[in-house]
């Protein structure tokens, strides 16, 4: 199975300050950081480091260069990429002593996507293949359109979650959800992780979920089956790339074959090291050190 992922190229402004700022102050960053970044970018990296056929779609910038080469060496394929005369989709993010983060988007060269270009990209692939797809690019809903047209398997990060997208996006036609809490919540409304559940399996009946409950773990959900995995324990460095982490892992374990309870073991393992780590693509571990952290991290259960 080939994945495309269709999907956004950041680069990522890093500020690390002792607590977030808040409306009308003006504090100093104790230090700053450049890194390569963005939704659909971290979640190619992830795939690629996990032993996925991956291809990202997308548009760069001008100033995009470092992004290109950085999926290169990770192993995803780039043919389909192409430059803009835009400025790069870019983030503003603080990090917290705590290791939380607060971004700002900027989508730059990432709201450029035309018909035209997903028509192409689309014609190499078909029924065999999945599109991987976020809220960080223009013309989503067309690519969903598409690729249903085409039999393609569709999983959807909804991130971030907007006015826009619930209003336009064909969520009836996703093969898999991959949400946390707060998506989850912009979604069906519900607050508990269960009722989340229950009202994604009674408004999508034919596509399944996977649920992050941050520190708790995760939960996966068909209309047959349920399945939960806790984390590991680590210290906390940056969240910048967890859920991308996550969702990477997952769907390269997915595509080789792996049921869902090895998928969303080795996923959770993979992120709980990535938040370990600075920085957004940077911090995803290769499957070697994933296989060593299983043998090695204290598992945390499932609450």
């Amino acid at each position: 199975m080939k994945i495309l992922n269709f999907g956004s190229l950041n680069i990522d402004h890093v500020y690390h300050v002792d607590h977030f700022v808040k409306p009308g102050e003006t504090i100093p960053a104790r230090s700053f950081e450049l890194f390569p970044g963005g939704k659909g970018l971290n979640q190619s990296v992830a795939l690629a480091k996990a032993g996925a056929a991956v291809y990202h779609a997308g548009k760069l910038g001008h100033d995009g260069g470092m992004l290109k080469e950085i999926l290169e060496k990770s192993g995803v394929n780039t043919d389909y990429l192409e430059s803009t005369d835009e400025v790069s989709g870019h983030a503003i993010i603080q990090v917290s002593n705590t290791g939380e983060n607060s971004i700002i988007i900027y989508g730059g060269s990432n709201r450029t996507i035309t018909g035209e270009y997903v028509d192409r990209v689309l014609g190499d692939f078909g029924p065999d293949d999945m599109v991987l797809m976020q809220n960080e690019i223009n013309c989503i809903d067309y690519i969903a359109r598409k690729c249903y047209e085409k039999g393609m398997k569709i999983a959807f990060n909804p991130s971030p979650l907007d006015e826009g997208l619930l209003k336009t996006f064909p969520f009836e036609l996703v093969t898999l959800f991959l949400v946390n809490e707060i998506e989850g919540h912009g979604l069906t409304g519900k607050s508990e992780p269960d009722e989340i559940l229950d009202a994604f399996m009674e408004k999508y009946p034919d596509s399944a979920v996977v649920l992050t409950l941050g520190s708790r773990g995760a939960v996966y959900r068909d209309r047959h089956t349920t399945y939960c995995h806790g984390t590991y324990e680590v210290k906390v460095v940056d969240t910048t790339a967890a859920g991308d982490t996550f969702t990477g892992y997952f769907l390269s374990s997915l595509s080789s074959g792996l049921g869902i309870p090895e998928c969303l073991k080795r996923a959770s393992a993979a992120s709980s090291l990535a938040v370990s780590r600075k920085g957004a693509s940077s911090s995803i571990p290769t499957p070697v050190e994933v296989d060593e952290a299983l043998k090695t991290l204290k598992y945390k259960e499932f609450k």
